[in-house]
């Protein structure tokens, strides 16, 4: 008997918030390697159970691998005729079914619970994310989150990096310049953000530029640092009118449009007014 392990994996690969493809046996006609019923998991570096192997297997497995990769959200069923179509000896015919699961939703890790953050919650909440709202401070924190946001308080938030599932979107708004500096530390020490954005102006993004250096980080870590977050052309300082520019650009990000370039220029003077009025919405 067949010890199929793919319910294991697949809560596994929710847990991780890693995309997959379910693929079933819908109905076999004449020889098929496995009956209907028969179910195989596919992610983009994995292959679990099996579907009875060969070149039915094979094609199966490449054509949910390009799913995966078009971030397909519908099912798709299809015949093989294995004889004819596919060489098998068997030849038979066996109907699959491609499930994509997860492949619309992300992971999104947000730092922070000040007025920006609570306007942004509202607002990724109705999007394909999944929210790990991390903050010390409990009070900070709505009396009732919107569906898919989990509230974690935690006295040691930079632990909670390393607790994060792999290819997640970080957003660090907090309240405290140095706690925001030790999260990217240990964000980009990951290397396996999908997205990582810091709030704040021009001028504080220098000077984490310069610490970050000073640490003997290279220029490509430090670029996978998005400073500052937002899309430019949607001003203001209002924490709803920042949360709409925040959650334009994650947008823009996972439907696959280029985001802005935002390196430092040289100094301007207006931006240190501009960070601390910034901060104050913040916190």
């Amino acid at each position: 008997m067949f010890k199929d392990n793919w319910i294991h994996e697949l809560a596994k690969c929710e847990a991780n918030c890693e995309p997959c493809v379910i693929v079933t046996v819908l109905e076999d006609r004449g020889s098929v390697p496995r009956d209907a019923g028969t179910k195989m998991l596919v992610t983009r570096d994995r292959v679990i159970a099996t579907i009875g192997g060969g070149h039915l297997e094979h094609v199966a497995t490449q054509q949910a691998r390009e799913m995966l990769l078009a971030d397909a959200s519908t099912l798709k069923i299809e015949r093989f005729n294995l004889g004819a179509r596919l060489g098998q000896c068997c030849g038979g015919m066996a109907t699959l079914s491609f499930e994509p699961i997860g492949t619309q939703e992300k992971h999104l890790v947000l730092f922070g619970a000040g007025h920006v953050a609570k306007a942004l919650v509202a607002i990724l909440a109705t999007l394909p994310f999944r929210i790990t709202w991390i903050d010390s401070r409990a009070e900070e924190f709505p009396e009732t989150l919107p569906h898919g946001v989990t509230k974690v308080v935690s006295d040691d938030p930079v632990g909670e990096v390393n607790q994060q599932p792999p290819n997640s979107y970080y957003l660090v708004m907090t309240h405290n310049h140095q706690l925001d500096f030790e999260l990217a530390k240990s964000i980009i020490d990951r290397a396996d953000s999908r997205y990582f954005g810091l709030i704040g102006s021009l001028t504080k993004r220098k000077k984490f530029d310069m610490r970050l250096a000073q640490r003997g980080y290279t220029q490509t870590q430090i670029h996978t640092m998005i400073c500052p977050i937002g899309i430019s052309m949607v001003n203001g300082k209002h924490p709803a009118e920042i949360a709409v520019s925040v959650a334009g650009e994650l947008i823009a990000h996972y439907q696959g449009h280029p985001l802005e370039q935002k390196r430092p220029q040289p100094d301007n003077e207006s931006e240190s007014v501009n960070d601390a009025g910034l901060e104050e919405k913040i916190a």
